[in-house]
């Protein structure tokens, strides 16, 4: 290997969650740009095959395979594991990006939404990456890794609650278990890292986003003075699962312009003016 080629992924085998849309759409350009063969799964089937459809016309080197699979249920992780053997014998990167979230007010926020979210963001996560273990051993090696990568967020590193509060916990909750697993699966040569994102275009941030004037308001609040753009998720990705990134795990990389290290006002602002 060279520096020249440290983020081919020719040859490789991934799979990413919930990668029809938003930021797994990203990351799926990205694998698939840097030659990699890419499986998107969530559970609208039909439109991860049109978004793998629209990915492989961009003709890049990678190819994008798109079909139906469910990370919210023991039953549907069961399928979407089979589905996946049925298609690949081994699996260098598992991108666990399938996520959901849910806002109320405080004093409104429902029993329900902790049940929904965390059963999905952290149990369906654990319990995918559980079952694809043995896929991802076979592809490990000492000079090459598989890759696990979690999707986080900058809200569970900071306090930003913003309404979504089991959303918020259950982030927290994948940073935690990014570093168990990187500790427990580091001798099987398998690493594990998590992105932690701010505010990207995506479904699930739609009513920040969507509209452009609010995406700029939005964006004005974060350090760097904008949203996430998809090359910043397709760059990180390139990086954590090419030969760059062989030597890094346990990481949780923000990938938030800064939100991660906002600490607030300047306490003595006061006294400088």
């Amino acid at each position: 290997m060279t520096p020249e080629n440290l983020f081919d992924l020719t040859g490789k085998t991934a799979l990413v969650t919930g990668g029809a849309t938003g930021i797994g759409r990203m990351a799926a350009e990205g694998l698939c740009a840097a030659g990699a063969r890419v499986l998107i799964a969530s559970r609208k089937a039909e439109a991860c095959a049109q978004a793998a459809d629209d990915l492989n016309a961009l003709g890049y080197r990678g190819q994008v395979e798109g079909f139906g699979g469910d990370v919210g249920t023991e039953e549907g992780i069961a399928v979407l594991c089979r589905d996946v053997r049925a298609r690949a014998d081994r699996l260098d990167i598992l991108m666990n990006n399938a996520g959901t979230s849910w806002g109320m007010p405080l004093g409104q926020f429902p029993y329900m939404a902790w049940d929904r979210v965390m059963r999905l963001n952290v149990a369906g996560l654990f319990h995918l990456t559980q079952e694809l273990l043995p896929l991802l051993e076979t592809a490990a090696s000492d000079e090459d890794p598989a890759r696990v990568i979690n999707v986080g967020s900058v809200m569970g590193e900071t306090p930003h609650g913003d309404r979504a509060y089991s959303y918020a916990a259950s982030k927290a909750a994948v940073h935690h278990l990014t570093r168990i697993l990187a500790k427990e699966l580091a001798d099987r040569r398998i690493t594990v890292n998590a992105l932690a994102p701010g505010p990207f275009v995506s479904k699930m941030t739609a009513f920040a986003t969507a509209d452009e004037d609010v995406r700029a308001r939005v964006g004005a609040q974060v350090p760097l003075g904008r949203v996430g753009r998809p090359e910043d998720i397709a760059g990180v990705m390139q990086f954590l699962c090419g030969q760059g990134g062989a030597y890094i795990t346990g990481a949780i990389l923000p990938v938030s312009g800064g939100i991660n290290v906002e600490t607030g006002p300047d306490l003595f602002q006061e006294a400088y003016e």
